[in-house]
């Protein structure tokens, strides 16, 4: 999906400036919260009915790619 980056905005007198999708006030960070719950994509779309499957995988994609920009310590695997 090349067109993630047209369905996700940021506004800062929207949701305190967090990365929403676009037209919404629905933030990625709940949707990826969602997934990583264990919810399906169709149970974040009956969740969200004004949201479409390219949505989630937009606020997924732009979470993958937020992954490359921090790394968070969760220690290190001694092996």
């Amino acid at each position: 999906m090349e067109d993630w980056k047209q369905r996700i905005s940021i506004n800062p007198n929207v949701c305190h400036g967090q990365p929403c999708i676009k037209g919404t006030r629905i933030m990625v960070w709940i949707i990826v919260s969602c997934i990583a719950n264990g919810d399906s994509v169709e149970d974040v779309l009956k969740a969200y009915p004004s949201l479409t499957r390219e949505d989630v995988q937009a606020a997924l994609l732009y979470a993958a790619e937020m992954t490359r920009e921090r790394v968070i310590p969760v220690g290190i695997d001694a092996g």
